[in-house]
């Protein structure tokens, strides 16, 4: 049974990575937040805006996946 994935560095690759998709995920987020003439969060929490959710969490899943991209390589 091979147990390479266990390895320290394996693992603390694996949580740099996670953190470095984190932070970049929340950088695009304000970014976009910034360019747009209202507070995202305040439009899809107060305001109910269902078809600016939508399109924020298809950005959400798109960084995600650039990320996930640049992990794998």
């Amino acid at each position: 049974m091979d147990i390479e994935w266990l390895k320290p560095a394996v693992v603390l690759g694996s949580v740099m990575y996670a953190v470095i998709g984190v932070i970049v995920f929340w950088v695009s987020f304000v970014i976009v937040d910034k360019l747009t003439p209202y507070k995202l969060w305040e439009e899809i929490v107060e305001h109910k805006n269902l078809a600016l959710a939508i399109v924020i969490g298809a950005k959400c899943i798109a960084i995600g996946l650039i990320v996930a991209a640049a992990i794998k390589g």
